[in-house]
């Protein structure tokens, strides 16, 4: 009995350690390049410059998914509610050509867009533990990351979370 006990507590330490929150990303993440909406790469620590000194939210999407798309209106009242911030859309799709009508399609005319190279599963995705979409990330000022496992059930504590970043 206290085998089976040990066993089950080290499975959920392992588990539980796995889905730690994380407060920085690694250096594979910031290297990693993503590509603009005029077709040109830049590396991820570059989109992260680009906005330090603000509380930033990245937004992980893609046009075909279904998940993403139905939170979509949430996204928009986040962004409604929470002008100050800086929010950067990161595309899971698989050709550009499906990212940029996605934009278009949904009106995504807020923040700055960028498309992952190699997909969910790619050694972005991998970097920042991407498994599911949509996936929200929360960044404050100092560049610290204060939510790094959001998904579309979050929007009241991203927004929580917005509101004491001020």
């Amino acid at each position: 009995m206290k085998k089976v006990f040990l066993s089950l507590l080290i499975i959920m330490g392992t588990i539980s350690c796995s889905q730690a929150q994380k407060t920085e990303f690694s250096q594979e993440a910031l290297a990693e390049k993503l590509v603009t909406l005029d077709g040109k790469e830049i590396a991820f620590q570059d989109i992260l410059a680009k906005h330090k000194g603000k509380t930033v939210v990245l937004d992980f999407w893609a046009s075909w998914c279904s998940d993403c798309i139905k939170a979509m209106p949430k996204v928009e009242d986040m962004i409604a509610k929470n002008p100050k911030a800086d929010y950067v859309f990161i595309s899971l799709d698989k050709t550009a050509e499906k990212w940029k009508a996605g934009i278009e399609k949904y009106e995504l005319n807020s923040g700055d867009h960028y498309l992952v190279k190699d997909g969910m599963k790619g050694t972005f995705g991998k970097a920042v533990d991407l498994n599911w979409i949509p996936r929200y990330i929360v960044i404050d000022k100092k560049g610290k990351i204060v939510i790094y496992r959001a998904i579309e059930t979050d929007f009241d504590k991203i927004n929580a979370t917005l509101k004491k970043l001020k």
